[in-house]
């Protein structure tokens, strides 16, 4: 294997190209400015127009290309490895970094900046203000209110064809964008992830795929989780990296939603992570709290848990584990513990709503 002085020129202009984009990456203000509001769009419009051609996964068949040239690369290397020179390993080293330097700046291009932006609660004027244990018990007996009417008016065992979820989540943001033109949604890419079954097996429910632009939808899941998480899942497309942040864009879009089934998912999905911070911050109020669910929803919850029970594996904990640390390396320092941040916006955006219905709780 030849010295390579292309490969240390390249090494150095990536290097240069790392680090541009990692110090536009500790300027929020300059990413949402020229990037999250300027070539992301373009790029995100762009990649959701050609992949939108192909109703399959083109990213995951990206995503497999590149697993089977990595292996496919490693294989040869082990091949070699006896005839290699010291000068070969520093080459073979060097064009490892420039590969993973590629990696870095274009997944950054791609979407990743977007991780960097303001918080998207400023931009829709919701307050980060902390609630105490008393309001986090006043808003979660409003969700399990709400979902008590609700839960008898769906229909639990119905099955939704991509078709249909896709429709009904563009209906969603298109009515949302009336009133917000964050919520504008161009060229839709909604695909049905190649393997459901993968995907239920690592713990998955649905993702954003920043190389083909397209939001991967796991169609296994049950009915009454999917509007929820497709909602979730545009938000991405969107420009939303932060979970929280697509869980608050999910939550706002589905629940003002003119279908019943999907402002059931919405407030469905809200009330799990409420429980569980009402586990955590209040443990002695929690078996109350379960109680005063209706039995239809407590049957979707077991049903849900029977599903996830059903592809239990390993596998799910390490993904657990590896999606954390991408979270914490993507300026999420609290990881996969930020999926819970979505109650503090919860309380802050019912908050007025509460306050006029506390008179009335006795």
């Amino acid at each position: 294997m030849p010295f390579s002085r292309n490969s240390i020129l390249t090494f150095i202009a990536l290097f240069f190209a790392s680090v541009l984009v990692f110090l536009l990456g500790l300027s929020p203000k300059l990413v949402l400015s020229y990037y999250s509001t300027g070539l992301y769009p373009l790029i995100s419009n762009c990649l959701r127009w050609i992949s939108s051609i192909l109703p399959f996964a083109i990213g995951d068949i990206a995503y497999g290309t590149l697993i089977f040239l990595a292996l496919r690369g490693i294989y040869l290397l082990f091949k070699k490895r006896r005839v290699l020179q010291k000068s070969d390993w520093f080459i073979v080293l060097l064009k490892v970094i420039n590969i993973i330097l590629i990696l870095y700046i274009s997944f950054k291009l791609l979407w990743g900046l977007n991780y960097a932006r303001p918080s998207i609660s400023t931009q829709l004027s919701i307050s980060n203000e902390k609630y105490n244990t008393k309001e986090l018990l006043q808003l979660t007996n409003f969700f399990i209110e709400r979902l008590n009417k609700l839960q008898p008016k769906i229909n639990s065992t119905q099955s939704y064809r991509l078709k249909d979820i896709r429709e009904k989540s563009i209906l969603a943001y298109q009515k949302m964008s009336l009133t917000n033109p964050f919520f504008t949604y161009k060229h839709p890419s909604f695909k049905p992830a190649i393997s459901g079954w993968m995907m239920s097996k690592i713990g998955i429910e649905g993702y954003y795929n920043p190389l083909s632009g397209e939001a991967n939808l796991n169609m296994l899941l049950p009915s009454w989780v999917l509007p929820f998480v497709a909602c979730h899942e545009i938000s991405h497309q969107l420009g939303i990296a932060r979970e929280d942040e697509a869980n608050l864009i999910g939550y706002l879009t589905a629940v003002n939603s003119d279908d019943i089934n999907f402002q059931y998912s919405a407030n469905y999905n809200m009330l799990r992570y409420l429980l569980i911070e009402v586990r955590i911050k209040s443990p002695e109020n929690y078996e109350a709290m379960y109680k005063r669910i209706v039995p239809g929803v407590l049957a979707n919850f077991k049903a849900e848990s029977e599903f996830w029970q059903s592809y239990n594996s390993e596998m799910s904990s390490y993904m657990s584990v590896a999606f954390d640390k991408f979270l914490k390396f993507n300026n999420q320092q609290k990881g996969i513990d930020s999926y819970q941040d979505i109650v503090i916006w919860l309380w802050n955006y019912h908050k007025k709503e509460l306050e006029t219905l506390s008179p009335n709780r006795g």
